[in-house]
């Protein structure tokens, strides 16, 4: 490829030297690389045979041009030359054996010399093969790509590039009669300008080398015509023009290595040159601030870590500006009212595709979309409103953005609520102070850089920031001031003065390190970023206020105002990163020390691990209850449902039926109650049931303590994911209708196959009688007070009331044991008679008390009078396999206990049927669902994992996560230097 391009190059400056021959001119040769002009060109004739040189200025490039030339020893006579004539045979034969032996011995030294030489500098030279990466590929492929024989061809003849060539003679001559007219002082001007329009003409291809000099020949002699103020004028114009035509220049140039720079990010996203892309510094600079936001320690630990803290008053265009420096319009709109209702903190840094996308989501946003644009600020809109509490206007939860681009300069910049003066209607009466403290706790960070943007629309005297910027910064060392609006504040100011006041820093009671105007627009929310950016370069092209030099070409356009705080910002990274490393290192230290000594047999596990720890128990407890035996279920199971239904069986069912004349009676009745029942309220009571005693067990095995590896720390965690699922869990709807089929006919059945089963019934009835017989006497002692031998030993009494109850349970007894076949109810005579047999005792009383007490004296007669007639049952199941005939014995109550006996244990034996088989496993599922809810809300697992001991912790776990990315950092930042 190398021989290829030298070939392709001699061929060209042979041709020009050919055709250049002869005439006065200085050759384009000239202008050619500088490898070809030193290039050694063959076809050249050799210094022996040169004519001698043409009187012209081409100078031949070749190498023996450079040789010095040796004069020959004749002598000069009058007619001729006259060599010398003595001995000259023997001296010629001398001096050319002497030459002979120069020959040789210098050929065998330079040749052993050459040798060693060239082995020396062979093992100093390093292997190059390793650095074969640098280069990129397309180099190396570059004589695949490029095809040098047919560029040859392509190229024209050196008559038709000596046609192009301007006529020198003529331009030699002008510039000679005009060099006379041009005075000393005005010759210094123009070639400065004919040096900027060099420079122009090397970055710009096609423009002429000659106009810079031709139009400071023209304007030297305008200048001779005119005064010296109207020279000054045409001079600052001149400046102003060349300066713009350099801004141009540069807005060209970073605009190709713009284009340059994304096709190369693009290149290396496909994975062409097959390296891993490290972290750019501004992403990892900006994940350390996102842990420092979330930091929530009581430890005291300050972040004093740079970032750029705009600041301004409400509608002053700090979001403007913020867009201008983006280069996208990515915040919510709006006109007069407060739109920034919460920090937004902007990391911009470089990259092949203008998008940005939020910390804690994976979206990107196209900025070069419309519709992406408007979701964008639709979803920054609607995390602003979320994160403000109920009965205020601002928040101090940051959201984290991150906006990448070409061309954009690396930064973090947040975004605060503008500064207001008075709080309207509908908005929380502190929110003017919230506002100061937020701004405030941002601006005392003692390495935080300042913009205060400052509407330059409005009167000065109206401002609020400025001084409260003057108070964060006195000495104006990390402040930069922005003038927003400089358009109307050009229109409308009557003395411009004012404004170069403003810029010049002698206005506002403050300092700063640097000042500029910028332009963010007309106004109109629907302009683009591109147009605002030509509205501004014109507006500054033709300003007044530029052009007498009350503003000076730096301190003007966004663009300028993002470099600045760029370099600042990094500036100060640079000088305080490595300091605020040191003060995290210290933290780590203190709270390592704190930890060994309060919690020295405990791993140092944050809220998410000790979270991961309490799930995975909380499942396995959950796991645990489908070990339950099934014996344990159903026990449990019978036993609750019995309490349940055990006082409908016997008010309703049972003492309603033992009422009846005859045992047909008695069946009849019970028949027709039981299937009511069943029909009704029995398998929803069973279902009740089994969603209560499975609670209990799950409650049981979750608040059980483990002996020593009992943790409280998961305590209220525990007891949060119980009642959550329990809020959650549905017992499956069809469970009723199936336990409605098999409680009805259980209850059919009334053959009592054994002795055991009968003997199991007396049992079961006997226990439930004693019961409601030991309840019944609890009530009674309690309606007519304590007995006598409470009485005396206690010392208590009874009451009035006491008294009159004791009286007339006195008087139903007796009416009891005069009829032992009494009916429940009392009729109204008897009531009248036990009236008035208490009034002649002096004792007055009403029926209603009578009719109460009479309830419960019955009650006890009759649970009395049922359990002795169990007693005689027990040698009754012969007569019942006979079915009572030639028996006065009569057992249909044993037979109906029997009955309920026998349902509750299938009942009990098909929930604990559809516990295990079913309702645990969505009980299982229910808690993990829960849990996973859980583990995505970081507020409830603050919530629930509270304590010093997680609180230490996560500090811990934070600080070195700090620690070590700003390490990274560092590292990354003094290999870039």
């Amino acid at each position: 490829m190398w021989r290829t391009r030298v070939a392709a190059a001699c061929v060209i400056c042979r041709s020009l030297a050919k055709s250049s021959c002869g005439i006065k001119r200085k050759s384009p040769l000239q202008n050619l690389h500088l490898v070809s002009r030193s290039i050694h060109h063959p076809h050249y004739p050799s210094a022996k045979f040169q004519r001698p040189p043409l009187r012209i200025s081409l100078q031949q490039f070749s190498s023996l041009n450079r040789l010095p030339l040796h004069k020959t020893k004749l002598l000069n006579v009058k007619h001729g030359y006259q060599s010398h004539r003595n001995f000259w045979l023997a001296r010629l034969a001398s001096r050319l054996l002497r030459v002979r032996y120069l020959i040789l011995g210098s050929a065998v030294g330079g040749g052993y010399t050459a040798k060693k030489t060239y082995e020396q500098w062979k093992d100093m030279m390093p292997d190059l093969e390793d650095y074969k990466w640098i280069v990129p590929d397309f180099i190396w492929e570059l004589d695949e790509l490029v095809d040098f024989e047919k560029l040859l061809k392509a190229l024209p003849d050196a008559d038709d590039l000596a046609k192009l060539m301007p006529d020198f003679d003529k331009i030699g001559e002008s510039l000679a009669s005009l060099k006379g007219f041009l005075s000393p002082g005005y010759n210094l001007v123009s070639e400065v300008i004919g040096a900027s329009d060099l420079l122009l003409l090397l970055g710009s291809p096609g423009e002429t080398a000659f106009r810079a000099t031709d139009q400071g020949y023209d304007n030297d002699k305008q200048f001779k015509k005119v005064s010296d103020k109207e020279k000054i004028d045409q001079l600052q114009e001149e400046l102003l023009r060349t300066q713009l035509k350099y801004q141009r220049m540069l807005e060209r140039l970073e605009k190709e290595n713009k284009e340059l720079r994304k096709l190369v990010l693009q290149r290396d996203d496909k994975g062409i040159h097959q390296r891993k892309l490290k972290k750019s510094l501004i992403d990892m600079y900006s994940e350390v601030l996102d842990i420092l936001s979330d930091y929530d320690a009581s430890y005291n630990t300050q972040d004093h870590l740079p970032r750029v803290v705009v600041v301004g008053d409400q509608s002053a265009g700090k979001t403007s500006v913020l867009e201008m420096i983006a280069q996208a319009r990515i915040f919510p709109r709006g006109s007069g009212e407060m739109m920034t209702r919460s920090p937004v903190k902007v990391t911009l840094s470089e990259g092949p595709h203008h998008v940005a996308l939020f910390k804690d989501s994976s979206r990107e946003f196209d900025l070069t979309k419309e519709e992406d644009l408007a979701a964008l600020r639709n979803e920054i809109e609607i995390r602003m409103r979320n994160s403000v509490k109920e009965g205020c206007t601002v928040s101090t939860e940051t959201i984290s953005l991150s906006v990448k681009g070409p061309g954009l300069q690396r930064m973090v910049l947040v975004d605060l609520p503008g500064v207001i003066s008075t709080v309207t209607s509908g908005m929380a009466p502190d929110t003017k102070e919230t506002i100061f403290s937020i701004s405030k706790a941002y601006m005392q960070n003692p390495n935080a850089i300042i913009l205060c943007i400052q509407d330059g629309s409005v009167d000065a005297e109206r401002s609020i920031v400025t001084d409260l910027v003057s108070q964060m910064d006195p000495q104006g060392k990390r402040t930069i001031f922005v003038l927003t609006k400089v358009d109307l504040a050009e229109k409308n100011v009557a003395s411009p003065n004012r404004i170069q006041q403003i810029i010049e820093g002698k206005l506002f009671p403050m300092k700063a390190l640097g000042y500029f105007a910028v332009v963010t627009g007309k106004g109109n929310s629907s302009e683009s970023i591109e147009s605002i950016k030509e509205y501004e370069e014109e507006f500054f092209q033709n300003s007044k206020l530029l052009k007498t030099s009350m503003l000076k070409a730096h301190q003007v356009t966004t663009k300028n105002l993002s470099l600045a705080v760029s370099d600042c910002f990094w500036k100060m990274v640079r000088e305080s990163v490595e300091q605020q490393a040191d003060a995290f290192k210290a933290t780590r230290f203190n709270l390592e020390t704190e930890w060994k000594n309060n919690y020295p047999r405990l791993r140092e596990l944050d809220r998410n691990e000790l979270f991961e720890k309490a799930k995975n128990e909380i499942l396995d407890e959950v796991i645990s209850l489908t070990q339950v035996t099934p014996k344990h279920w159903e026990e449990m199971l019978e036993k609750t449902l019995w309490e349940r239904v055990s006082t409908h069986v016997i008010e309703n069912i049972y003492l309603p039926a033992a009422q009846t004349a005859n045992s047909g009676t008695f069946n009849t009745t019970v028949d027709i109650k039981l299937k009511q029942w069943t029909d009704k309220q029995l398998p929803n009571k069973a279902v009740e049931v089994a969603w209560e005693t499975l609670q209990e067990e799950f409650s049981r095995f979750m608040t059980e303590k483990k002996g020593k590896e009992h943790d409280d720390i998961f305590d209220k965690l525990k007891q949060a994911v119980k009642e959550e699922t329990i809020k959650r869990h549905k017992w499956n709807e069809r469970a009723e209708d199936s336990l409605r089929v098999i409680q009805h006919n259980a209850l059919e059945d009334r053959s009592i196959s054994d002795k055991q089963q009968w003997d199991a019934a007396i049992h079961f009835m006997e226990e439930t009688l004693q019961s409601r017989l030991k309840d019944t006497e609890s009530v009674i002692e309690d309606m007519v007070g304590p007995d006598w031998k409470k009485r005396w030993l206690y010392w208590v009494g009874r009451t009035k009331e006491q008294n009159i109850r004791n009286e007339t349970k006195n008087e139903l007894e007796k009416l009891i044991k005069c009829n032992e076949d009494h009916p429940a109810y009392l009729a109204n005579d008897e009531v009248t008679t036990v009236r008035k047999n208490l009034e002649a005792r002096g004792v007055a009383v009403d029926p209603c008390l009578i009719k109460d007490t009479w309830h419960q004296i019955y009650r006890r007669y009759f649970l009395k009078s049922a359990l002795s007639h169990c007693n005689l049952c027990r040698r009754g199941f012969y007569y019942y396999q006979r079915h009572f005939v030639d028996s006065e014995l009569e057992c249909n109550d044993i037979v109906l206990f029997w009955r309920i006996q026998r349902m509750l244990a299938i009942t009990a034996n098909t929930l604990r049927q559809q516990l295990t088989n079913t309702e645990v496993r969505r009980l299982e599922k229910n808690v993990k669902e829960v849990l996973e809810d859980f583990a995505e809300d970081n507020e409830k697992k603050v919530m629930l994992l509270t304590g010093k001991r997680v609180q230490l912790a996560e500090d811990l776990k934070k600080v070195r996560e700090i620690q070590e990315k700003l390490e990274a950092f560092i590292e990354a930042l003094h290999q870039e230097k």
